[in-house]
Parts: C-alpha cells; structure tokens; sequence
C-alpha cells in the first residue's frame, strides 16, 4: 500500500514534468533568437541539461518503484500461496491422524486383513503428502529470504506443521504396532476356533453314532441290558471329552470369541445333548431291567416283549422314546386293539380309559416303560389265582415273605409301586413283630382276589 501511494505521488510529479516541457521549447526559441548572447545561450543549455537529468531520475525512481511493488506483490502471492496449502496440508493431517488413531475393533481374519490393505493404500498415498511438504518447506525459505514479516494470511507456520508431521509419522507407527498385534490375535482367536470345531465335530459324530447305537436292539433283552449298560459306561468316559470342549469353549469366552466359521456346534448343546443321551440310556436300563423283572414274574414271552418294543419304535419317529395320545392310538390298533374311529373333538370313552392307566396326568405324550407296563398287565389279566400273583411278588422279594419299597420299585413302575405301598399291609412276623419296610404282599394280592 505504502509502495503504491509513492507510485501516486511519482505520477503527479511525472504530468508536472511533462507540463514543463512546453515551456522549456520556449525558452530554447527564445535563447536562439538571442543568439549573439553568450551568456544567454549558456544558462538555456545548462537549464536543459538539468531537465533532462530530472526526467532520467524520475523515470529510474518510477522503475525502483515498480520493482518494489513487484517484490511486495510476489511476496504477498506467495503468502497466500503458503496459507491455503498449509490449510490444506494441515487439514489431510488431522483427518489422517483421526482415521490412524480409531480403535482396531475386529472380530475375524478377514476383517483384519481389510484394516491391513486399506492402511497400505493410505501408505502409498502418503508419498505424496511428502511431496506436498516439501513444496511447502521451500516456499516458506523463499518467502524468509525476501522478509521476515509474519504471514498475514494463516496462523501455521512451516514449524508448527513440522511437528504435527512428526507426530504423524508416529502415530503411523503405532497404528501398524496395533495392526499387527491384532493380526496375532486373530490368528489365535483362529487356532482355537479350529481346536474347538475339531473337538466339537468329533463329540457330536459320537452322539449321533451312539443314539443309532441304542436303537440296534440285541438278539434278547438281556443282551440288549448289557450293550445299553457298556454305552452309559462309553457315555461316562465321555465326559473327559466334553469337559475339554467346555475348556477351550471358556478360553474362547474369554478372548471375546463369539462365531465359528468351522462348526455349527456350541458348548451348551454339545452339554444339553450328552445329558439328555446319559437320561435316555438310564431309562433305558431302567426300563429293560423291569421288562426282563416283569417277563420273569409274569411268564410274558421274549417275543411278545420284542414285538411290543418294535412296534412302539416303529411309531416313535422322532426317537423320543415317546408317543403322543395319535402315535400312542395306532400303535394299539397295529397290535388288535379295536378302537373306534371317532370324530375330532368328540368324545372317546374308550381310550379315554386307557389313557387313565398310562398318561393319568394328560401329559399329552406316552412314555415308552408306560406303554410296557399296560401291555404286560394286559397280557397278565388272564391269571385266575392269587397264588400266581404271590409268588411273583416272592419272585420280586427274593424269597422272602415281605417285599420292599425298592423292591417293588425296581419290578413296578413308579405310580404301580406307589399305589402296593399304598394298599399293602405291613408285614407280621410269626412273632407278632412288624417288619421295618417289609409290605405284606400275601394279605394284599389275596384281598384283591376275595373283591
């Protein structure tokens, strides 16, 4: 401002000048018209002379002048200059620092190698950001070799983002640390997914193979007693193996690990279907245990008893060792039963009535020792003596004259066995001593007969 005001000033002086050169030809004229005056002659020539000197130092001023404006115009371009590309540069700096500093949150392989690749292209673009610093350290040399002024125009200076770049640089290397902590971590995290899947596909081939293994019935239900006693003994062992499961399942807890890409099994159902197989194995034994009891007190034949387990598998399609009231109606009618066809949501007497021996709660489903035991007490209505009853209890008490809760327990179901302890006398000893536990069955199954 202060350059162009001398310029104003100079142009003034300049139309002065200028308006002084009419004059000067006059006087020259004039000087030539007083030729034969020497003196005269000599002051023109000198006032001439000096005239010409001031238009020289006016027109070399003018051009200082302009120079200086030059010089003040370069360096106020190139103050401007600076300010928008360290605005630029700073502004790239501090989004990059944001993106570099965002927490590295991944939950696989995949995802962390996507963080990976994209930081190699943030690495490859960062060439040029050195390029763009560089430019601007040798702009702000120029602009200090020409003044020491301030920059007008930004409050960055080359020192300032020097450091912010410093910074940066340091951060990059931070980030890469993260990145490459994380990719350990996720390959781990990997390890023991495929640990756990290896282990857990294993465990459920087993159960699968198991469960088929309870449905291939033996040649006798004895031998079938001793196959279903050697798969509890495998299932028990098995435990050792689920606990492993459950091990690395709590490691991958803790390690944050919620997916496995390897196998669809998780720690709970692998525990839930061990559990139900152990539960199903001992009513199994426990069911075959009171068949063969039942067989041996009540003379029903091995083949009666198999053909009852064949047809009762045969409906039980989910292998639920269960029959619902539909499944549990066919399978009588598949073994001669004669049961009407009645009309849904009409009245069924009849197999209401059996329904009251073997789901007297309306569970909705039969069990398959429920459906046994109607089967049995059904093929044993045609006993015609107490003594026969007796001596199936003898049978069940080992010989003794009394039976027990848990021997009634272990030849009965559970509401059978309720129901003789209900109604059953103690029993007497010959010397009039009652027997702790001890049930007269003799005095019972002959009270049954005498009604």
């Amino acid at each position: 401002a202060a350059t162009q005001a001398l310029l104003s000033k100079h142009e003034t002086l300049e139309a002065a000048l200028e308006s002084f050169s009419p004059r000067l030809v006059t006087l020259a004229q004039t000087a030539e018209d007083l030729a034969p005056n020497v003196s005269v002659l000599q002051r023109q020539r000198t006032l001439d002379a000096r005239f010409q000197q001031l238009l020289q130092s006016a027109a070399a001023r003018k051009e200082e002048l302009k120079q200086t404006q030059d010089s003040y115009q370069l360096i106020e371009d190139r103050f401007l200059e600076f300010a928008q590309k360290a605005s630029q540069f700073n502004s790239w700096m501090e989004n990059a620092e944001e993106d570099l500093t965002d927490p590295v949150r991944v939950t696989s392989l995949d995802e962390i190698r996507a963080l990976q690749d994209q930081h190699e292209e943030f690495l490859k673009a960062l060439d040029g950001a050195k390029d763009r610093f560089r430019n601007l350290v040798e702009l702000d040399k120029m602009i200090k070799a020409q003044t020491s002024v301030r920059n007008p125009y930004t409050w960055y200076s080359i020192e300032a983002l020097h450091d912010t770049w410093k910074n940066l640089k340091e951060v990059i290397q931070d980030r890469e640390d993260d990145l490459d902590k994380e990719l350990q971590r996720q390959n781990d995290n990997d390890q023991l997914r495929q640990v756990f899947a290896n282990l857990a596909n294993e465990f459920n081939a087993w159960l699968a193979a198991t469960r088929l293994a309870l449905n291939d019935s033996g040649d006798s239900m004895e031998a079938q007693l001793d196959a279903t006693k050697q798969l509890y003994e495998e299932i028990l062992r098995k435990k050792v193996a689920l606990r492993a499961i459950e091990d690395i399942g709590a490691q991958m807890e803790a390690a944050l690990i919620l997916d496995n890409k390897f196998t669809e099994h998780s720690t709970v159902s692998l525990a839930q279907q061990w559990d139900q197989l152990e539960q199903l194995v001992v009513r199994m034994q426990n069911s075959l245990e009171q068949q063969i009891q039942a067989k041996n007190m009540t003379g029903v034949s091995q083949d009666q008893l198999k053909e009852f387990n064949e047809t009762f598998r045969h409906f039980d399609k989910d292998h639920t060792n269960k029959l619902d009231h539909q499944e549990f109606k066919s399978c009588l009618r598949s073994l001669g039963y004669n049961l009407p066809v009645i009309d849904q949501g009409q009245p069924d007497p009849d197999f209401d009535k059996i329904l009251d021996q073997v789901d007297p709660t309306r569970q909705g489903f039969v069990t398959l020792g429920s459906f046994l035991t109607f089967m049995i007490t059904r093929e044993t209505e045609n006993v015609e003596s107490s003594s026969e009853v007796i001596n199936a209890f003898r049978a069940a008490a080992g010989d003794k004259p009394f039976i027990t809760m848990a021997e009634l327990q272990k030849a009965l179901t559970a509401d059978q066995a309720e129901f003789c302890a209900r109604h059953m006398k103690p029993y007497i000893d010959p010397n009039g001593v009652e027997v702790e536990g001890g049930y007269d069955y003799t005095s019972y199954t002959q009270s049954l007969f005498q009604s």
